[in-house]
Protein backbone atom coordinates (compact mmCIF):
# COMPACT_ATOMS: atom_id res chain seq x y z
CA UNK A 1 0.00 0.00 0.00
CA UNK A 2 1.04 3.31 -0.96
CA UNK A 3 2.25 5.62 1.96
CA UNK A 4 0.37 8.57 1.82
CA UNK A 5 2.19 11.93 1.39
CA UNK A 6 2.34 14.26 4.28
CA UNK A 7 0.17 17.52 4.41
CA UNK A 8 1.17 20.75 3.41
CA UNK A 9 -0.78 23.77 3.57
CA UNK A 10 -0.28 26.57 1.19
CA UNK A 11 -1.80 30.05 2.03
CA UNK A 12 -1.66 32.85 -0.84
CA UNK A 13 -2.26 36.55 0.05
CA UNK A 14 -3.79 39.37 -1.44
CA UNK A 15 -0.69 40.68 -3.39
CA UNK A 16 -0.17 36.67 -4.72
CA UNK A 17 -3.53 36.58 -5.87
CA UNK A 18 -3.88 40.25 -7.19
CA UNK A 19 -4.02 39.55 -11.05
CA UNK A 20 -4.29 36.99 -13.37
CA UNK A 21 -0.55 36.46 -13.82
CA UNK A 22 -0.55 36.53 -10.21
CA UNK A 23 -3.20 33.57 -9.65
CA UNK A 24 -1.29 31.63 -12.47
CA UNK A 25 2.03 31.43 -10.58
CA UNK A 26 0.41 30.73 -7.53
CA UNK A 27 -1.15 27.45 -9.73
CA UNK A 28 2.42 26.98 -10.36
CA UNK A 29 3.65 26.66 -6.93
CA UNK A 30 0.94 24.34 -5.80
CA UNK A 31 1.18 22.59 -8.58
CA UNK A 32 4.98 21.43 -7.72
CA UNK A 33 3.85 21.17 -4.18
CA UNK A 34 1.42 18.58 -5.72
CA UNK A 35 4.32 16.01 -7.02
CA UNK A 36 5.75 16.32 -3.26
CA UNK A 37 3.39 16.51 -0.58
CA UNK A 38 -0.81 16.27 -0.30
CA UNK A 39 -1.65 19.54 -0.82
CA UNK A 40 -4.30 21.91 0.94
CA UNK A 41 -4.70 26.01 -0.61
CA UNK A 42 -6.35 28.59 0.99
CA UNK A 43 -6.89 31.50 -0.98
CA UNK A 44 -7.27 35.21 0.53
CA UNK A 45 -9.18 37.74 -1.60
CA UNK A 46 -7.49 39.39 -4.47
CA UNK A 47 -5.70 42.57 -3.59
CA UNK A 48 -7.84 45.44 -2.17
CA UNK A 49 -10.75 43.65 -2.75
CA UNK A 50 -11.70 43.77 1.01
CA UNK A 51 -11.62 47.08 1.14
CA UNK A 52 -13.48 47.46 -2.13
CA UNK A 53 -16.44 45.50 -0.55
CA UNK A 54 -16.89 47.35 2.66
CA UNK A 55 -16.40 50.61 0.59
CA UNK A 56 -19.46 49.54 -1.01
CA UNK A 57 -20.69 48.76 2.36
CA UNK A 58 -20.32 51.63 4.07
CA UNK A 59 -21.72 53.28 0.73
CA UNK A 60 -25.55 51.11 1.08
CA UNK A 61 -25.31 52.27 4.55
CA UNK A 62 -25.43 55.88 3.59
CA UNK A 63 -28.19 55.07 1.12
CA UNK A 64 -26.01 55.45 -2.38
CA UNK A 65 -27.13 51.79 -3.52
CA UNK A 66 -26.15 53.18 -7.13
CA UNK A 67 -22.26 53.87 -5.64
CA UNK A 68 -21.99 50.52 -4.26
CA UNK A 69 -23.35 48.46 -7.35
CA UNK A 70 -20.30 50.61 -9.49
CA UNK A 71 -18.10 48.87 -6.49
CA UNK A 72 -19.82 45.75 -7.22
CA UNK A 73 -19.84 46.14 -10.69
CA UNK A 74 -15.90 47.29 -10.83
CA UNK A 75 -15.03 43.98 -8.37
CA UNK A 76 -17.13 41.68 -11.12
CA UNK A 77 -15.20 43.44 -13.85
CA UNK A 78 -11.21 42.21 -12.30
CA UNK A 79 -12.13 38.74 -12.14
CA UNK A 80 -13.49 38.02 -15.00
CA UNK A 81 -11.21 39.90 -16.77
CA UNK A 82 -8.73 37.79 -14.31
CA UNK A 83 -10.04 34.78 -16.10
CA UNK A 84 -10.63 35.47 -19.58
CA UNK A 85 -6.75 36.47 -19.50
CA UNK A 86 -5.82 33.24 -18.00
CA UNK A 87 -8.17 31.51 -20.68
CA UNK A 88 -5.89 32.91 -23.08
CA UNK A 89 -2.47 32.55 -21.51
CA UNK A 90 -3.62 28.81 -20.70
CA UNK A 91 -5.62 28.06 -24.15
CA UNK A 92 -8.15 26.34 -21.75
CA UNK A 93 -11.51 28.20 -20.40
CA UNK A 94 -11.41 29.30 -17.37
CA UNK A 95 -14.54 30.15 -16.10
CA UNK A 96 -15.77 33.11 -13.63
CA UNK A 97 -18.58 32.12 -11.58
CA UNK A 98 -20.74 35.59 -11.12
CA UNK A 99 -23.18 33.93 -8.62
CA UNK A 100 -22.39 35.37 -5.56
CA UNK A 101 -22.69 38.42 -6.81
CA UNK A 102 -25.96 38.23 -6.89
CA UNK A 103 -26.22 37.53 -3.00
CA UNK A 104 -23.89 40.62 -2.50
CA UNK A 105 -26.04 42.72 -4.36
CA UNK A 106 -28.98 41.70 -2.36
CA UNK A 107 -27.15 42.33 0.69
CA UNK A 108 -26.22 45.70 -0.01
CA UNK A 109 -29.60 46.72 -1.07
CA UNK A 110 -31.17 45.40 2.24
CA UNK A 111 -28.18 47.60 4.13
CA UNK A 112 -29.16 50.94 1.66
CA UNK A 113 -33.05 50.00 2.54
CA UNK A 114 -32.62 50.06 6.05
CA UNK A 115 -29.85 52.27 6.51
CA UNK A 116 -28.18 50.12 9.06
CA UNK A 117 -25.26 47.97 8.51
CA UNK A 118 -24.43 45.29 11.37
CA UNK A 119 -21.62 43.39 12.22
CA UNK A 120 -23.35 40.20 11.31
CA UNK A 121 -23.77 42.16 7.55
CA UNK A 122 -20.62 43.64 7.60
CA UNK A 123 -18.78 39.75 7.89
CA UNK A 124 -21.35 38.79 5.03
CA UNK A 125 -20.20 41.22 2.80
CA UNK A 126 -16.76 40.95 3.60
CA UNK A 127 -16.76 37.40 2.60
CA UNK A 128 -17.20 38.18 -0.94
CA UNK A 129 -13.80 38.47 -1.58
CA UNK A 130 -12.28 35.14 -0.73
CA UNK A 131 -15.54 33.22 -2.35
CA UNK A 132 -14.68 34.66 -6.09
CA UNK A 133 -11.07 34.03 -5.74
CA UNK A 134 -10.62 30.55 -4.43
CA UNK A 135 -12.80 29.81 -7.01
CA UNK A 136 -10.67 31.44 -10.13
CA UNK A 137 -7.12 29.62 -8.03
CA UNK A 138 -9.09 26.66 -8.59
CA UNK A 139 -9.84 26.67 -12.21
CA UNK A 140 -6.17 27.70 -12.85
CA UNK A 141 -5.18 24.53 -11.12
CA UNK A 142 -7.49 22.52 -12.95
CA UNK A 143 -6.59 24.53 -16.07
CA UNK A 144 -3.10 23.24 -15.62
CA UNK A 145 -3.77 19.67 -15.09
CA UNK A 146 -4.18 19.26 -11.77
CA UNK A 147 -7.46 18.40 -10.00
CA UNK A 148 -8.78 20.99 -7.95
CA UNK A 149 -12.02 21.95 -6.13
CA UNK A 150 -12.78 24.99 -4.51
CA UNK A 151 -14.02 24.58 -0.24
CA UNK A 152 -16.41 27.20 1.45
CA UNK A 153 -14.60 27.49 4.67
CA UNK A 154 -17.75 28.13 5.95
CA UNK A 155 -18.09 23.90 5.67
CA UNK A 156 -14.71 23.56 7.79
CA UNK A 157 -15.07 26.03 10.45
CA UNK A 158 -16.61 26.91 13.46
CA UNK A 159 -16.05 29.58 15.57
CA UNK A 160 -18.44 32.02 18.37
CA UNK A 161 -20.26 34.71 18.01
CA UNK A 162 -17.87 37.64 17.74
CA UNK A 163 -18.17 39.25 14.44
CA UNK A 164 -15.37 40.60 12.80
CA UNK A 165 -12.79 39.08 14.98
CA UNK A 166 -14.19 35.43 15.74
CA UNK A 167 -12.52 32.41 17.74
CA UNK A 168 -12.48 29.31 16.31
CA UNK A 169 -13.77 26.11 17.97
CA UNK A 170 -11.39 23.53 17.34
CA UNK A 171 -13.53 20.59 19.08
CA UNK A 172 -16.69 21.78 16.51
CA UNK A 173 -14.19 22.35 13.38
CA UNK A 174 -11.05 19.57 13.24
CA UNK A 175 -13.37 16.73 12.98
CA UNK A 176 -15.34 18.57 10.09
CA UNK A 177 -12.39 20.04 8.01
CA UNK A 178 -11.36 16.11 8.09
CA UNK A 179 -14.50 14.45 7.10
CA UNK A 180 -14.85 16.65 4.63
CA UNK A 181 -11.42 17.35 3.11
CA UNK A 182 -10.27 12.99 3.48
CA UNK A 183 -12.67 12.44 0.57
CA UNK A 184 -10.66 15.35 -1.57
CA UNK A 185 -7.14 14.12 -1.06
CA UNK A 186 -8.36 10.09 -1.69
CA UNK A 187 -9.69 11.40 -5.57
CA UNK A 188 -6.52 13.40 -5.47
CA UNK A 189 -8.15 16.69 -5.67
CA UNK A 190 -6.53 19.51 -4.13
CA UNK A 191 -8.75 21.76 -1.88
CA UNK A 192 -8.68 25.04 -2.37
CA UNK A 193 -10.17 26.73 0.43
CA UNK A 194 -11.60 30.18 1.41
CA UNK A 195 -8.93 32.15 3.38
CA UNK A 196 -10.89 34.73 6.35
CA UNK A 197 -14.36 33.69 6.32
CA UNK A 198 -16.26 30.41 9.05
CA UNK A 199 -19.48 30.30 10.27
CA UNK A 200 -21.20 30.91 13.51
CA UNK A 201 -22.99 27.86 15.66
CA UNK A 202 -26.17 29.33 14.33
CA UNK A 203 -24.89 29.25 10.45
CA UNK A 204 -24.02 33.26 10.34
CA UNK A 205 -20.98 33.95 8.23
CA UNK A 206 -18.32 34.85 10.65
CA UNK A 207 -14.85 36.32 9.84
CA UNK A 208 -11.20 36.07 11.36
CA UNK A 209 -9.82 39.27 11.81
CA UNK A 210 -6.69 40.25 10.79
CA UNK A 211 -4.24 38.53 9.02
CA UNK A 212 -7.60 36.10 8.84
CA UNK A 213 -6.51 33.88 5.96
CA UNK A 214 -3.18 33.06 7.63
CA UNK A 215 -5.48 31.97 10.79
CA UNK A 216 -7.69 29.86 8.12
CA UNK A 217 -3.75 28.08 7.24
CA UNK A 218 -2.99 27.68 10.69
CA UNK A 219 -6.21 26.20 11.66
CA UNK A 220 -6.41 23.78 8.93
CA UNK A 221 -2.69 22.90 9.35
CA UNK A 222 -3.17 22.18 12.95
CA UNK A 223 -6.31 20.26 12.19
CA UNK A 224 -4.60 17.63 9.94
CA UNK A 225 -1.13 17.71 11.66
CA UNK A 226 0.33 19.17 8.29
CA UNK A 227 3.99 18.82 7.58
CA UNK A 228 4.25 22.59 7.70
CA UNK A 229 1.79 25.66 6.57
CA UNK A 230 3.77 27.97 4.04
CA UNK A 231 2.37 31.77 3.65
CA UNK A 232 3.43 32.96 0.41
CA UNK A 233 3.71 36.75 0.51
CA UNK A 234 5.68 39.33 -1.39
CA UNK A 235 8.82 39.44 0.59
CA UNK A 236 11.55 36.82 1.28
CA UNK A 237 10.99 36.22 4.29
CA UNK A 238 12.10 37.25 7.68
CA UNK A 239 14.37 39.78 7.54
CA UNK A 240 17.12 41.18 10.58
CA UNK A 241 15.56 44.67 9.89
CA UNK A 242 13.62 46.84 8.31
CA UNK A 243 15.29 47.38 4.87
CA UNK A 244 13.47 50.33 4.23
CA UNK A 245 15.98 51.81 6.97
CA UNK A 246 18.83 49.35 7.11
CA UNK A 247 19.87 48.64 3.53
CA UNK A 248 21.88 45.72 4.16
CA UNK A 249 19.65 44.04 6.55
CA UNK A 250 19.40 40.14 5.64
CA UNK A 251 17.71 37.68 5.19
CA UNK A 252 16.56 35.30 8.57
CA UNK A 253 16.54 31.05 7.20
CA UNK A 254 15.32 30.29 10.86
CA UNK A 255 13.48 31.82 13.41
CA UNK A 256 12.07 30.40 16.65
CA UNK A 257 8.26 30.94 17.89
CA UNK A 258 9.76 32.90 20.68
CA UNK A 259 11.53 35.17 18.52
CA UNK A 260 9.01 35.44 15.70
CA UNK A 261 6.51 36.39 18.91
CA UNK A 262 9.33 39.50 19.86
CA UNK A 263 9.92 40.56 16.65
CA UNK A 264 6.07 41.24 15.14
CA UNK A 265 5.21 42.84 19.00
CA UNK A 266 7.46 45.19 18.58
CA UNK A 267 6.69 46.11 14.66
CA UNK A 268 8.37 43.25 12.17
CA UNK A 269 5.77 43.51 9.46
CA UNK A 270 5.49 40.34 7.78
CA UNK A 271 3.44 37.89 9.97
CA UNK A 272 0.60 38.71 12.56
CA UNK A 273 2.15 36.41 14.85
CA UNK A 274 -1.37 35.69 17.12
CA UNK A 275 -3.04 34.65 14.07
CA UNK A 276 -1.08 31.28 13.30
CA UNK A 277 -1.33 30.33 17.32
CA UNK A 278 -2.92 27.49 16.38
CA UNK A 279 -0.44 25.68 14.47
CA UNK A 280 2.42 26.71 16.65
CA UNK A 281 0.30 25.09 19.23
CA UNK A 282 0.89 21.82 17.46
CA UNK A 283 4.66 22.58 16.50
CA UNK A 284 4.12 23.00 13.06
CA UNK A 285 6.74 24.94 11.01
CA UNK A 286 5.85 28.28 9.65
CA UNK A 287 7.51 29.01 6.29
CA UNK A 288 7.17 32.92 5.13
CA UNK A 289 8.25 32.63 1.11
CA UNK A 290 8.11 34.78 -1.27
CA UNK A 291 5.23 33.69 -4.72
CA UNK A 292 7.26 35.79 -7.17
CA UNK A 293 11.05 34.46 -6.39
CA UNK A 294 10.21 30.65 -5.52
CA UNK A 295 13.50 29.75 -5.50
CA UNK A 296 14.35 31.55 -2.23
CA UNK A 297 14.07 29.14 0.67
CA UNK A 298 12.54 31.64 3.10
CA UNK A 299 12.06 31.83 6.59
CA UNK A 300 11.16 28.66 8.60
CA UNK A 301 9.61 29.47 12.09
CA UNK A 302 9.47 26.24 14.26
CA UNK A 303 10.14 25.74 18.10
CA UNK A 304 14.08 26.08 17.92
CA UNK A 305 16.14 28.80 16.63
CA UNK A 306 19.07 28.56 14.50
CA UNK A 307 22.06 27.68 16.67
CA UNK A 308 24.12 30.64 17.70
CA UNK A 309 24.18 32.93 20.31
CA UNK A 310 23.29 37.12 20.96
CA UNK A 311 20.80 38.94 18.84
CA UNK A 312 19.05 38.24 15.90
CA UNK A 313 17.12 40.88 14.80
CA UNK A 314 16.43 44.64 15.23
CA UNK A 315 12.65 46.29 15.01
CA UNK A 316 11.22 49.21 16.51
CA UNK A 317 7.52 50.46 16.52
CA UNK A 318 6.54 54.23 16.86
CA UNK A 319 3.60 56.47 17.39
CA UNK A 320 4.18 55.86 21.07
CA UNK A 321 4.49 58.25 24.33
CA UNK A 322 6.34 57.62 27.60
CA UNK A 323 4.10 57.91 30.35
CA UNK A 324 5.63 58.05 34.26
CA UNK A 325 4.62 58.28 37.87
CA UNK A 326 6.47 59.58 40.08
CA UNK A 327 6.64 59.84 43.68
CA UNK A 328 8.57 59.50 47.08
CA UNK A 329 5.60 58.23 48.76
CA UNK A 330 4.72 54.70 46.26
CA UNK A 331 7.87 53.73 48.10
CA UNK A 332 6.56 49.81 49.88
CA UNK A 333 3.19 50.82 48.97
CA UNK A 334 1.44 47.92 47.88
CA UNK A 335 -0.62 47.66 44.70
CA UNK A 336 0.65 50.73 43.19
CA UNK A 337 1.33 48.61 39.71
CA UNK A 338 -2.45 46.76 40.04
CA UNK A 339 -3.65 50.05 40.05
CA UNK A 340 -1.99 51.55 36.86
CA UNK A 341 -2.66 48.26 35.02
CA UNK A 342 -6.16 48.33 35.94
CA UNK A 343 -6.48 51.58 35.02
CA UNK A 344 -5.36 51.32 31.46
CA UNK A 345 -7.44 47.92 31.14
CA UNK A 346 -10.56 49.67 31.74
CA UNK A 347 -9.17 52.18 29.01
CA UNK A 348 -8.48 49.17 26.60
CA UNK A 349 -5.26 50.72 26.68
CA UNK A 350 -2.53 48.50 25.36
CA UNK A 351 0.79 48.64 27.59
CA UNK A 352 3.80 47.91 25.22
CA UNK A 353 6.26 48.66 27.40
CA UNK A 354 6.73 48.92 31.67
CA UNK A 355 9.60 49.49 34.08
CA UNK A 356 10.02 50.18 37.33
CA UNK A 357 12.58 51.80 39.53
CA UNK A 358 14.72 49.44 42.08
CA UNK A 359 13.43 52.09 44.77
CA UNK A 360 9.98 52.04 44.01
CA UNK A 361 9.77 56.21 43.15
CA UNK A 362 9.00 56.05 39.30
CA UNK A 363 7.18 53.71 37.23
CA UNK A 364 7.05 54.19 33.25
CA UNK A 365 4.54 52.62 30.74
CA UNK A 366 4.95 53.12 26.88
CA UNK A 367 1.71 53.23 24.98
CA UNK A 368 0.38 54.53 21.81
CA UNK A 369 0.25 58.14 21.48
CA UNK A 370 -3.13 57.98 20.66
CA UNK A 371 -4.19 57.33 23.94
CA UNK A 372 -2.05 59.48 25.65
CA UNK A 373 -4.90 62.18 27.33
CA UNK A 374 -7.04 59.56 28.52
CA UNK A 375 -5.03 57.71 29.58
CA UNK A 376 -3.28 60.64 31.78
CA UNK A 377 -6.45 61.50 32.48
CA UNK A 378 -7.61 58.13 33.93
CA UNK A 379 -4.94 58.19 35.80
CA UNK A 380 -4.52 61.29 37.58
CA UNK A 381 -8.12 60.61 38.37
CA UNK A 382 -6.92 57.23 40.01
CA UNK A 383 -4.65 58.82 41.98
CA UNK A 384 -5.79 61.95 43.10
CA UNK A 385 -5.60 61.49 46.71
CA UNK A 386 -2.07 60.27 46.33
CA UNK A 387 -1.74 63.39 44.16
CA UNK A 388 -3.57 65.72 47.23
CA UNK A 389 -1.11 64.10 49.88
CA UNK A 390 1.95 64.57 47.93
CA UNK A 391 2.30 60.62 47.56
CA UNK A 392 2.80 61.02 43.75
CA UNK A 393 4.24 63.84 42.39
CA UNK A 394 3.11 63.95 38.53
CA UNK A 395 1.39 62.13 36.12
CA UNK A 396 3.24 62.90 32.72
CA UNK A 397 3.64 62.05 29.35
CA UNK A 398 5.94 62.68 26.67
CA UNK A 399 6.19 62.01 22.74
CA UNK A 400 6.17 61.19 19.98
CA UNK A 401 8.67 57.87 21.52
CA UNK A 402 9.49 55.32 19.65
CA UNK A 403 10.47 51.75 21.13
CA UNK A 404 13.48 49.47 19.62
CA UNK A 405 13.62 46.03 20.68
CA UNK A 406 17.05 43.42 19.98
CA UNK A 407 15.58 39.99 19.62
CA UNK A 408 17.44 36.51 20.32
CA UNK A 409 17.21 33.52 21.65
CA UNK A 410 20.57 33.17 21.57
CA UNK A 411 20.81 36.32 24.06
CA UNK A 412 19.74 34.39 26.98
CA UNK A 413 22.90 33.33 29.11
CA UNK A 414 25.37 35.26 26.64
CA UNK A 415 27.46 37.60 28.94
CA UNK A 416 27.85 41.22 27.86
CA UNK A 417 24.87 41.62 25.50
CA UNK A 418 22.90 44.27 27.82
CA UNK A 419 26.03 45.92 27.11
CA UNK A 420 27.16 45.96 23.47
CA UNK A 421 23.53 46.67 22.62
CA UNK A 422 23.98 49.84 25.12
CA UNK A 423 27.32 50.92 23.86
CA UNK A 424 26.24 50.65 20.52
CA UNK A 425 23.57 53.32 21.11
CA UNK A 426 25.49 55.31 23.19
CA UNK A 427 28.07 55.85 20.26
CA UNK A 428 25.09 56.66 17.91
CA UNK A 429 23.96 59.53 20.52
CA UNK A 430 21.20 58.52 21.38
CA UNK A 431 19.48 58.87 24.75
CA UNK A 432 17.37 56.01 26.17
CA UNK A 433 14.39 57.08 27.76
CA UNK A 434 13.37 53.85 29.49
CA UNK A 435 14.67 50.24 29.71
CA UNK A 436 13.03 46.56 29.68
CA UNK A 437 13.56 42.98 29.41
CA UNK A 438 12.34 40.39 30.31
CA UNK A 439 12.96 36.92 32.41
CA UNK A 440 13.40 34.89 29.29
CA UNK A 441 16.16 37.24 28.02
CA UNK A 442 15.03 36.96 24.56
CA UNK A 443 14.48 40.75 23.86
CA UNK A 444 16.08 43.79 25.36
CA UNK A 445 14.01 46.68 24.58
CA UNK A 446 13.92 50.44 25.33
CA UNK A 447 12.61 53.69 24.63
CA UNK A 448 13.91 56.44 22.84
CA UNK A 449 12.70 60.29 21.15
CA UNK A 450 10.72 59.26 17.76
CA UNK A 451 13.76 61.38 16.25
CA UNK A 452 16.73 58.89 17.62
CA UNK A 453 14.46 56.14 16.23
CA UNK A 454 16.28 54.68 13.03
CA UNK A 455 19.97 55.92 14.52
CA UNK A 456 19.21 53.62 17.16
CA UNK A 457 18.17 50.63 15.10
CA UNK A 458 21.08 51.41 12.23
CA UNK A 459 23.58 51.30 15.21
CA UNK A 460 22.17 48.41 17.00
CA UNK A 461 21.77 46.69 13.78
CA UNK A 462 25.66 47.10 12.82
CA UNK A 463 26.43 44.26 16.41
CA UNK A 464 23.92 42.15 14.46
CA UNK A 465 25.97 42.56 11.30
CA UNK A 466 28.71 42.10 13.09
CA UNK A 467 28.32 39.37 14.92
CA UNK A 468 26.96 37.60 11.61
CA UNK A 469 30.12 37.84 9.95
CA UNK A 470 31.82 36.74 12.62
CA UNK A 471 29.77 33.04 12.35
Amino acid sequence: MKKPLPVVVHKFGGTSLGDAERILRAASLLADAAKKSTVVAVASAMGGVTDQLLAAAHQAERGRITAARKVVATIRERHQRAAQEMSQTLHVAVGFDAAPLEELETALSGVALLRERTARVTDLIASFGERLSAPLLAAALAAKGVPARAVDARTLLVTNDAHGAAQCDRKKSDPKVRRVLAPLFEKGLVPVVTGFIARSPRGETTTLGRSGSDTTAALLGAALAAKEVVIWTDVDGVLSADPRIVPNAHLLPRLSYREAAEMTYFGAKVLHFPAVLPAIAESIPLVIRNSWKPEGTGTVIASKAAPGSGIRAVTAISGMCLLSLDGRGMTGVAGIAARVFGTTARLGVSVVMFSQASSEQNIALVLPDADRARTVAALEQEFRYERLTGAIDSVRASGPIAVVAAVGDGMRGTPGIAARVFDAVAKAKVNVEAIAQGSSECNISFAVEEHDRVAAVRALHAVVAGAAAAT
